[in-house]
């Protein structure tokens, strides 16, 4: 089962929200893909939530664009930043991602208006399958929130 950012938020609204800032925190996040021998591959990426759905751009015949064409599940996780802080946590996103043709000029337009990105640019939007958050609590405990789509989220904790 996959769902769109939008569904996401109306179902976890504050795992969304601390989601969000942590992506907004920093410009670059990691995004692994999976290259034609099925072994994974890791760049950096930046990425946009507008209008409901999480956005995926990419330079014109990137690796990372023609690896999700190929085969559109990733891994996204957001910058942790500098030193060990982490301040909101460690997040990850998993998904399939979606490539928005060059032909569909209403929505790249939309997105073209809020981002600005050059052209010519790949565009991916993004079905979730899964959302997990990992932060330690009280200086003691790991906390791992993990959410599916049409699951409610499961935490999980350990000294």
């Amino acid at each position: 089962m996959e769902t769109n950012w939008a569904a996401f938020t109306a179902a976890e609204p504050d795992l969304a929200k601390t989601v969000e800032e942590r992506f907004a925190a920093h410009t670059h996040h990691v995004l692994a893909t999976l290259r034609k021998d099925g072994s994974p591959r890791t760049s950096g990426l930046e990425v946009r939530f507008l209008n409901g759905e999480l956005w995926l751009g990419m330079m014109p015949d990137s690796l990372k664009a023609l690896d999700l064409r190929r085969d559109p599940r990733f891994a996204l996780q957001a910058n942790p930043g500098a030193g060990t802080g982490m301040g909101g946590g460690d997040v990850r996103i998993a998904g399939r991602a979606a490539e928005i043709a060059d032909d569909d000029t209403e929505t790249r337009g939309r997105y073209t208006e809020e981002v600005e990105p050059p052209e010519p640019f790949h565009l991916f939007r993004t079905e979730l399958t899964e959302v997990v958050r990992t932060y330690i609590e009280d200086e003691k405990y790991l906390v791992v929130q993990v959410w599916k789509p049409g699951e409610p989220v499961r935490t999980l904790k350990r000294p």
